[in-house]
């Protein structure tokens, strides 16, 4: 079982590369974020060409999650985060797929920090932490996958001090991912890669993908159930070299 998380940044913008992706790469599971579109601007229909069915939590012009799914039925459990009645962004969806609970998420930039946008950024963690608990108490198999906005150590990003006041680096932001990994999750990238940066993303300023000046902000988290099953994980580096592509990489784990 092949699960992959790709930051489109904007979906319809990129549904070429996307179908490329899909074809060549083959997901069985895909978490898409940063749809960048409405509900009923979602592109279902070249996706089920495509042979993948779609559940999706959209928003106009910013955030937009979406789960993926060849050959397998897509069964929703959650279209929210929970702890936060009043929050309306769209960064959270849940389904079980072939006998795997799935959370796609995509967190809050938190820029500029200090300063509400991180707070909110911070807070959006700390009840991502809650519902990630509840789904280990369940025993569940279970991966949280998409872009979390961030960098967990200083080994995941490239030599530099430009980033140094970014919310991605801060290290209110690197304890709330670490708390993920002391309950019990592994990160399954930097598992299978310990040596190895394995950048997700590269702006889109200063040539920095053909610099490799990468970030990797982009995780597969897999529950103990999981982690004796994870056989590969990757990232597939050259979709950021295509044509207009988005500021990501897809990302994916293999599992027995």
């Amino acid at each position: 079982m092949k699960i992959a998380t790709f930051n489109v940044n904007n979906i319809n913008k990129r549904m070429p590369n996307l179908l490329a992706w899909l074809k060549s790469s083959k997901p069985d599971v895909v978490c898409l974020q940063e749809l960048k579109a409405a509900q009923s601007e979602f592109p279902d229909g070249p996706l089920r060409k495509a042979g993948y069915s779609a559940e999706w939590v959209g928003q106009k012009t910013w955030n937009g999650v979406a789960i993926l799914a060849r050959k397998s039925e897509i069964v929703v459990t959650r279209r929210k985060l929970p702890g936060d009645a009043n929050d309306e962004q769209s960064r959270y969806i849940e389904a079980a797929v072939d006998g795997v609970l799935i959370a796609c998420v995509y967190a809050p930039n938190g820029n500029p920090q200090p300063g509400p946008k991180f707070d909110y950024k911070l807070a959006w963690l700390k009840r991502l932490n809650t519902q990630a608990g509840k789904l280990l108490k369940s025993g569940a198999p279970a991966v949280i996958a998409g872009d979390f906005n961030v960098v967990p150590t200083p080994f995941d990003i490239y030599p530099t001090k430009s980033w140094d006041k970014d919310a991605l680096v801060q290290p209110e932001a690197r304890a709330a991912f670490a708390k993920f990994l002391k309950k019990g999750w592994t990160d399954a990238l930097r598992e299978q890669h310990p040596g190895e940066p394995m950048y997700t993303f590269w702006s889109y300023w200063r040539n920095r993908y053909e610099r490799d000046a990468g970030l990797r902000i982009d995780h597969l988290l897999l529950s103990p159930a999981l982690r004796p099953r994870l056989e590969k994980a990757g990232v597939d580096r050259a979709v950021r070299a295509k044509s207009d592509p988005s500021d990501h990489a897809p990302a994916w784990v293999v599992l027995k």
